[in-house]
């Protein structure tokens, strides 16, 4: 678990996080149909490195790619490949960096051309289940208190909360304690104190939580078969609130 003290280093992973910011904005705009998946792990690799930063995924636990790419039913962990996307296709970019030795870890969904609108509206409560678990993300708040908020939100509006993977501390490496849940119960948990970072990122389903993986042992997918939406930024809690670290300077998280 980092807490960070040193203005340095909350600097450097500022740095990181912008960097990633700003990768992720160029993949979400060059998402089109026809392209493949590959396409986009490609695009990821060299602005990556055109950063001065590492592509933390590759090898990360033997994964063989620098970006998850997940589309319509697949849920996270979705390994580029040959697969083409389709106009309509819901993609989820999950991307990882390394700048001077710090992590940064971020993503989101968006649509190939135009979604339709029950795909348009699984975004947008997945992107405002983000922001309210970010909006918890306070001193003197619990771990709960974020999954409660992400939980409380998806479910009001119909859909399921992937309870298989959760959001993670993260600075010197990408996953480190505390788990940060996508569920819970306000007042409970790990306290929330400055200098914590996390890495928030709820998943929701269109239909039921439950996901299978498939044979390459990476990919996850819903059970049912229907469609899954992701949104993962990296903040750190400062005594003032949360500061999203992968948002790109001057727009809000």
């Amino acid at each position: 678990m980092i807490t960070l003290k040193r203005n340095d280093e909350i600097a450097l992973m500022r740095e990181a996080g912008w960097r990633l910011a700003e990768v992720l904005a160029l993949l979400a705009e060059a998402v089109r149909p026809g392209m493949t998946t590959d396409d986009l792990d490609r695009i990821a690799n060299r602005e990556i490195r055109r950063r001065q930063s590492y592509p933390g995924f590759l090898g990360y636990d033997g994964f063989p790619k620098h970006l998850c790419v997940s589309v319509e039913e697949e849920v996270v962990h979705g390994i580029p490949g040959p697969r083409e996307l389709r106009p309509g296709d819901l993609v989820s970019l999950d991307c990882g960096l390394i700048y001077k030795g710090w992590w940064a870890d971020a993503g989101l969904t968006v649509a190939c051309g135009q979604a339709d609108p029950e795909g348009a509206r699984l975004i947008e409560v997945t992107r405002q289940a983000l922001d309210r678990g970010i909006q918890m993300a306070l001193p003197g708040n619990r771990l709960g208190d974020i999954g409660a908020a992400v939980q409380q939100h998806v479910e009001a509006q119909g859909y399921s909360i992937v309870r298989g993977y959760t959001g993670h501390g993260i600075g010197r490496d990408m996953h480190e304690d505390p788990e940060v849940p996508n569920f819970g119960r306000p007042g409970r948990g790990l306290e929330i104190k400055p200098g914590l970072c996390l890495a928030i990122e709820p998943i929701v389903n269109e239909g039921q939580a439950a996901t299978l993986i498939r044979p390459d042992r990476w990919t996850v997918v819903t059970a049912d078969g229907r469609r899954s939406c992701y949104f993962e930024h990296t903040l750190a809690v400062t005594a003032e609130g949360p500061l999203v670290l992968t948002a790109l300077p001057g727009v809000a998280g």
